[in-house]
């Protein structure tokens, strides 16, 4: 199955491609820059979304679309992007891409949103509310078979250009996110969903990462002092932690994914307990990251 990538050499199409690899699938990574390293039996093809002739081109001989092109909302954290850039890529964008599918016969579809849209009041939030719904019209009267995803903030730690240290990562973390893994294993889940069957219905799907706390857990935190809770699961990382800025007292916040699990059998496999081990082994460096030839 050929599948193309919108947005394919950034840092999710990076964990999605070895994965789709593995699975005998042919990767088409379509960006305006070239992944760091291009593995065997992926294409890769330079262009933009946004370049309608091109994009009607390239969508001749695919089997499905993963839409991953955004500006994301550390962009607008840094001011590096505006409104218009926002309205651009990830509306006009979004909708050049479910044209284009349409266009060219492919009904299989996986749009990447996020839990921003319930920031509204943010350029990226509110681009990815105008985007779901242009998903949304091509699902309903284009017959498209799509899955949207919400993942939470998935920044990997190896992004340097946003966590220079591991210990920046896993603050950021710590307050709740999902490993960019988890999305990428959700990816190839929602990928055999729609290859499998017709979905029929609007399917909005959260992602979050794996916890150790129980729902107790959180319904009572640190009923026992500050940090109790943290010290249930992690007593031997509670020095570990003090040492690299990191609270444990701090409440993550837990998303609900049960129709996530109930569509998908998505089983997130990253916790706090895989921060802390790999911060115990690797310190700031933070695990290896291994580059697939």
């Amino acid at each position: 199955m050929k599948v193309l990538l919108t947005g394919g050499s950034g840092n999710l199409g990076h964990a999605l491609v070895p994965k789709l690899l593995d699975k005998g699938d042919t990767p088409i990574i379509l960006d305006i820059r070239a992944p760091l390293h291009l593995q065997k039996g992926a294409v890769f093809i330079e262009g933009s979304i946004l370049d309608r002739p091109k994009l009607t081109e390239i969508f001749r001989g695919c089997d499905c679309t993963v839409h991953i092109a955004a500006w994301h909302g550390i962009h607008e954290d840094r001011g590096e992007k505006n409104p218009h850039d926002f309205f651009d890529l990830n509306v006009r964008g979004t909708f050049e891409v479910f044209e284009g599918a349409a266009s060219a016969g492919i009904d299989k579809i996986i749009f990447i949103s996020t839990t921003s849209v319930y920031r509204p009041d943010t350029r990226y939030g509110s681009s990815k509310i105008l985007a779901e719904l242009i998903a949304e019209d091509y699902r309903k009267h284009r017959h498209m078979n799509a899955i949207t995803l919400r993942p939470r903030g998935f920044i990997p730690y190896w992004d340097h250009d946003v966590y220079a240290k591991y210990s920046d990562w896993a603050r950021w973390f710590w307050k709740g996110a999902v490993h960019i893994d988890d999305v990428a294993a959700a990816l190839i889940l929602s990928l055999d969903l729609v290859s499998q069957r017709q979905i029929g219905q609007r399917l909005v799907l959260t992602l979050d990462s794996a916890y150790e706390y129980t729902d107790a857990d959180f319904d009572h935190w640190d009923a026992e002092g500050p940090g109790s809770t943290f010290r249930k699961y992690y007593s031997e990382y509670h020095d570990l932690a003090l040492s690299y800025g990191l609270d444990p007292a701090v409440k993550p916040t837990k998303l609900d994914i049960s129709e996530t699990v109930r569509w998908l059998g998505y089983k997130p496999s990253y916790s706090l307990a895989n921060l802390l081990s790999e911060l115990a082994v690797y310190g700031d460096s933070g695990p290896p990251q291994l580059v697939e030839a």
